[in-house]
């Protein structure tokens, strides 16, 4: 792990997506986060310790589902599925529910993780990232946290290293080259998921803070609450802090299953659609749904 010093920051952005605004000065306390996401051969070790069985692997119960479908009522988990030509795409149409796939099941039946053990690992909801981290001792990290590790100690900048995403044409961080979702030119080597370390760290010694795999934070997901008090430690902000009934979507209120933030984007990310390979982007992710591009990273209290 590496200890963050405590200061103030600029957290935010109003130059790209509207849940990212607005900036505002957030203060936070110094604490110790992991230099990269959790791997495969971590996760591994865990699960044969203590025989953890993630959520993708349990089938879902109908009951907590209305209108769930009698085939769908198997365990499974999102996989994302390149496009083979460019055309006019319903949002999400390159998501698949695939049955069995799972962290040591990437891709489905059939895959597997051997040649993959310094990935990070996916298919990963928040209660087991937090199983995770409760077994080492650890905690996840909150939003605040998080970003102000991801900037390295450059307030204010729009990524991770600066202002420029590939300066002199190089490849910083695992992210999409191309047309997204039908072409990926593979500049930065990788299809989906790389080894962790395979990019510059960043100011603060930290690795694959942007691109590679979204993380999970301890937050719930909120927009701007202008109104609401700032508060000086820990991850809170303007937003004031946001409760589970906060996070949940007005569009999924039948299910009303609460959000937590994302932070750093993915390797699915790219210029042409969701440019959120930023310290400032933030994503909302409903707490039961894992995919192929979420990961997580642990953070610790100095007086923990």
């Amino acid at each position: 792990m590496r200890k963050i010093e405590g200061g103030t920051f600029s957290m935010g952005s109003d130059a790209h997506y509207p849940e990212e605004g607005p900036v505002r000065e957030v203060e936070v306390v110094s604490f110790l986060i992991d230099e990269a996401p959790v791997t495969n051969r971590e996760f591994a070790e865990f699960v044969r310790a203590t025989g953890h069985v993630t959520f993708c692997e349990i089938p879902p119960d109908p009951a907590d589902y209305p209108g769930l479908l009698p085939e769908m009522a198997k365990a499974g988990s999102l996989v994302f599925h390149k496009m083979p030509f460019p055309r006019r795409l319903r949002e999400g149409e390159w998501w698949e529910m695939v049955l069995g796939a799972a962290w040591n099941r990437p891709l489905g039946p059939g895959s597997g993780i051997d040649d993959l053990l310094d990935h990070p690992v996916v298919h990963i909801t928040y209660a087991d990232a937090r199983a995770y981290a409760e077994w080492v001792g650890k905690r996840l990290p909150t939003e605040a946290e998080w970003e102000f590790a991801a900037r390295g100690g450059l307030d204010g900048k729009e990524f991770a290293w600066g202002d420029t995403l590939a300066p002199g044409g190089q490849m910083l961080a695992n992210y999409w080259q191309g047309e997204f979702p039908y072409e990926n030119t593979l500049q930065d080597g990788w299809e989906r998921t790389s080894p962790v370390r395979s990019f510059p760290a960043n100011g603060y010694g930290l690795f694959d803070m942007i691109g590679n795999v979204w993380e999970w934070t301890e937050d719930w997901f909120a927009t701007s609450r202008p109104g609401a008090p700032r508060s000086a430690c820990c991850g809170g902000d303007r937003r004031g802090k946001a409760t589970e009934a906060d996070s949940i979507d007005p569009a999924e209120a039948d299910f009303a299953i609460g959000r937590k933030v994302l932070k750093g984007g993915s390797h699915l990310c790219a210029e042409n659609y969701c440019r959120r390979y930023r310290p400032a982007a933030r994503w909302p992710q409903p707490i039961d749904t894992s995919t192929s591009h979420v990961g997580f990273r642990c953070a610790k209290s100095l007086d923990a």
